[in-house]
């Protein structure tokens, strides 16, 4: 049986870094040394691999719309010369490039995951050694086709998945929506669909930094501070609230809202909570900002609210269709 082949697009992150004396740092062509010196990379039941470093390697906390992009159309450049795709990438904003991959990519044919490690690959006790090897095996012989992202024996939805634990190796979670699989003594599928691989073309739909604005809101926020953030170009506003989508009932502060909304900015209602949803027809809170206009994020991350929202508003919809389109479930990201 010819073995599958995997593409893997090394962003830069904790797993390639190398120690220093100002700590672990970045260094080209680091990475790949390790994994040569590796041999269960090259077992036979492993796929072919071929790594590309990006240049230059970047830290997760720099990303940015652009690198989302450039992901994207690196991964489309290389689509019909491989069976699947793993991307290494730092976990501080693993999360928000799993979510925009999702939505970018449509008619997805084959498996993007996405990961990484909390320690490098060439420490002691590196989680990378497990995750990359992982990553790899599950692309070649489970493929979702999806954008997931693996860490710690567990394949989540990309635009379900959320950072959980700065510290731990179990640094990921999804509160909303069961892992695709598990990576245990077996390897088990729960919420993921196993397809083979598809050579229908894949559509990718191109984002640009928008101007979005996101608030958490806290007893006794100040409506100046709405009035500042709705301020233009601001052209959405994510609204962290409470439990299911309250807010206070301060006059001033909802007047803010409105005068936002009327002015011509979405805003988008998402609970602060870890797990469940807003329903702003639960209490007359949250039902008074549903009467004004403030749409529903029912329960996605705040990952998948912001991408999302970068994603429709790239695509200069009326503000009707982009609301709606906001409250549909595009590739798995809400529960309605």
């Amino acid at each position: 049986m010819t073995r599958k082949k995997i593409y893997v697009a090394y962003t830069g992150g904790t797993i390639g870094m190398r120690k220093s004396a100002q700590g672990y740092v970045p260094v080209p062509g680091f990475l790949t040394e390790c994994v040569q010196k590796m041999p269960e990379f090259f077992r036979d039941e492993m796929p072919e691999f071929t790594i590309s470093e990006y240049d230059p390697l970047m830290d997760s906390s720099d990303m940015s719309p652009q690198d989302w992009q450039h992901i994207a159309e690196d991964i489309q450049h290389h689509y019909d010369e491989y069976d699947g795709f793993v991307v290494l990438h730092g976990t501080d904003t693993m999360a928000y490039t799993a979510s925009a991959l999702s939505f970018m990519f449509e008619n997805l044919g084959k498996p993007v995951i996405i990961t990484g490690s909390q320690i490098p690959l060439a420490a002691l006790r590196s989680d990378g050694q497990t995750n990359l090897l992982n990553a790899l095996y599950i692309a070649a012989n489970y493929p979702i086709h999806e954008v997931g992202l693996f860490f710690n024996n567990q394949l989540f939805r990309g635009n379900r998945a959320t950072k959980a634990d700065a510290n731990g190796f179990d640094a990921f979670d999804s509160p909303n929506f069961p892992p695709l699989l598990e990576a245990g003594i077996q390897i088990r599928l729960q919420a993921g669909e196993l397809q083979p691989v598809s050579s229908a073309p894949l559509q990718l739909t191109s984002v640009t930094p928008q101007a979005i604005g996101v608030v958490t809101l806290y007893p006794g926020i100040s409506s100046v501070i709405f009035d500042n953030l709705l301020q233009q170009p601001v052209r959405a506003l994510i609204m962290q609230s409470y439990g299911v989508g309250n807010a206070p009932q301060d006059k001033k502060l909802l007047a803010s809202i409105e005068r936002g909304i009327k002015a011509g900015t979405t805003i988008l209602n998402c609970t602060q909570c870890f797990k469940g949803k807003v329903n702003m027809g639960g209490y007359a809170t949250g039902n008074a900002l549903a009467e004004m206009g403030v749409v529903s994020g029912f329960d996605m991350t705040i990952e998948a609210a912001l991408t999302k929202l970068h994603y429709l508003l790239s695509q200069n919809l009326p503000q009707a269709q982009l609301e709606h389109q906001l409250q549909q479930n595009l590739r798995g990201e809400l529960t309605l």
